[in-house]
């Protein structure tokens, strides 16, 4: 596969240093669902993903599939309507029921007895099973492993200084081989503070690189997202990353 990376592209910056005392709490990420300031939501779904599908899934039925930081994105009833399992975390209550009212799926909730004060909703159809709670308390929700993690949105939403944490949580999701797709973003930092906050390659090889093959496959250029953030350039790129 050809790498047509701009030199601009994959200018490294030391994001250690710019972004990594930037903190986002969850109350502010609620309070984005709140105030519908939710820039990140793709109401059509994620157009890398829909392109490189084939790539993901391999003609596989019955997969497992796992959505860090889901929201209520749109592509958790691709996946259901194809036949595979859905589990998602998401700290936003109202993301989560946002997200059956728009699909029109009927679910229920119950607690989740592992962590006080957290909740499951689930479609009535049993293929969707949505958390409401932090992701680092997940864990004690005992949710198995999965055969594919989709996480577009969720590594560049994590404050920089729980990127380990969280890595460590991915990596203990992982089935026997695995697919995980990830879509981060490429922009100057010092031009703005995330999130999303900016993921270098070389952060991705220290966080996934010792358990992961990690293949780029594309970039895009987004240039309304560029516009918005005042940065000279904004690019998503997408990974796939797989059993070593």
């Amino acid at each position: 596969m050809s790498d047509t990376r701009t030199s601009l592209d994959i200018k490294e910056y030391p994001d250690s240093e710019v972004q990594k005392n930037r903190l986002m709490t969850l109350k502010e990420w609620q309070d984005k669902w709140v105030n519908q300031e939710i820039g990140f939501h793709r109401a059509a779904g994620h157009q890398l993903l829909k392109k490189h599908l084939d790539t993901f899934l391999k003609g596989k039925s019955g997969l497992r599939v796992f959505f860090p930081l889901c929201g209520k994105a749109v592509e958790m009833k691709w996946f259901a309507d194809l036949g595979h399992s859905v589990v998602g975390v998401e700290i936003s209550e109202l993301g989560i029921r946002e997200f059956f009212v728009e699909q029109n799926l009927s679910y229920s909730e119950e607690p989740i007895t592992e962590i006080p004060g957290a909740k499951v909703f689930k479609s009535s159809s049993g293929n969707i099973s949505l958390y409401c709670c932090n992701i680092f308390d997940l864990p004690r929700a005992n949710i198995g492993k999965f055969d594919r993690i989709w996480d577009r949105g969720a590594l560049v939403a994590v404050n920089p200084s729980d990127r380990v944490r969280y890595t460590d949580i991915m990596l203990s999701l992982l089935g026997k081989e695995f697919l995980y797709l990830m879509c981060v973003v490429s922009y100057d930092p010092t031009k703005h503070g995330g999130p999303p906050f900016y993921v270098p390659e070389s952060e991705i090889q220290t966080l996934f690189g010792t358990k992961c093959n990690i293949l780029f496959l594309e970039k895009v250029d987004d240039i309304e997202k560029r516009n918005n953030m005042g940065t000279d350039y904004f690019f998503e790129k997408l990974y796939l990353l797989t059993e070593k």
